[in-house]
């Protein structure tokens, strides 16, 4: 009787959790939906009083929204896909027990989480150095290779077991061999969670578009939508308190139709691999 009490108070008390989780995500949809004039008059409602799609019919108006989609989809299926490919290759490097100079290069790798080249080396080096201003590689390269993730592959490659390697080497397997055909397949939990980290950290970029692209056409989705945003602020500034400017540029609606648009399709790709994340996340949390 006690175990059930407890268990009761266990449903209860991640039920509430679980509400007051998911209530500002649902308070950001539905007020997205709904009219400027009825946001400044009564807030943010759980049901707005009056239903308006004019945030979503303003924020999409033009061709430039959906130029910002195709280009935030290839550099986050392209950035991930090699991010993952260099990361995944890299971490085997560094956990296989017989590469000579391993410990060196996880010093290197980890100095390089503790010190950076700084912004205007960083500038140089991409936009100068390499060429790429104007540029998708731009928006691509500088992260294909996170130390963080590759210590996460790391810490999970090191857990499999090294007969593996010389089982497959008797075989007469090389190296490559190895890598691509027994140890990615049974990496799936490790490879879907760095994937995961790898498709938000390009999704959610702008800082690589602040400063590597000038031309609007290359501009990412988030760049385009704090554009976006930074014109009706301005706009509102200029427009003052007139009635008509108020209706012709919603505010408050953009700025929760931008976070929609922003986070939606992105949020749908995590129950494809929620089965892995957490395995992928703790497996050889135990094992340095």
């Amino acid at each position: 009787m006690p175990e059930k009490g407890f268990l009761f108070a266990v449903y209860v008390f991640v039920g509430l959790f679980a509400l007051v989780s998911i209530l500002p995500f649902w308070l950001v949809v539905v007020n997205s939906f709904a009219s400027e004039s009825s946001i400044k008059a009564y807030g943010m409602q759980l049901i707005p009083k009056e239903f308006s799609l004019y945030a979503y019919q303003f924020t999409m108006a033009g061709k430039q929204i959906a130029s910002s989609y195709l280009v935030t989809i290839t550099v986050t299926v392209v950035g991930t896909c090699l991010a993952v490919l260099i990361t995944s290759m890299y971490a085997y490097t560094l956990a296989h027990p017989r590469v000579k100079y391993r410990r060196i290069l996880s010093f290197m790798t980890y100095f390089t989480m503790v010190f950076g080249a700084g912004l205007v080396g960083f500038y140089i080096l991409i936009a100068n150095t390499l060429g790429l201003k104007d540029s998708l590689w731009a928006l691509i390269l500088p992260y294909m290779l996170n130390p963080f993730f590759a210590f996460i592959m790391v810490s999970f490659f090191r857990t499999l077991p090294y007969e593996i390697n010389e089982a497959a080497t008797i075989d007469g397997a090389n190296d490559l061999s190895i890598f691509f055909r027994i140890i990615l397949p049974i990496s799936t939990p490790v490879i879907a969670t760095v994937s995961l980290f790898y498709a938000l950290q390009y999704w959610n970029d702008f800082y690589l578009a602040l400063l590597f692209i000038d031309n609007y056409k290359l501009h990412p989705l988030q760049m385009m939508i704090r554009q976006i945003i930074s014109n009706v602020n301005i706009s509102s500034y200029v427009g003052g308190s007139s009635t008509l400017y108020s209706q012709a540029v919603p505010t408050y609606g953009v700025q929760l139709a931008t976070v929609c648009l922003t986070i939606g399709p992105i949020v749908f790709l995590y129950p494809f691999i929620q089965r892995f994340f957490v395995k992928g996340i703790t497996i050889g949390a135990l094992k340095g």
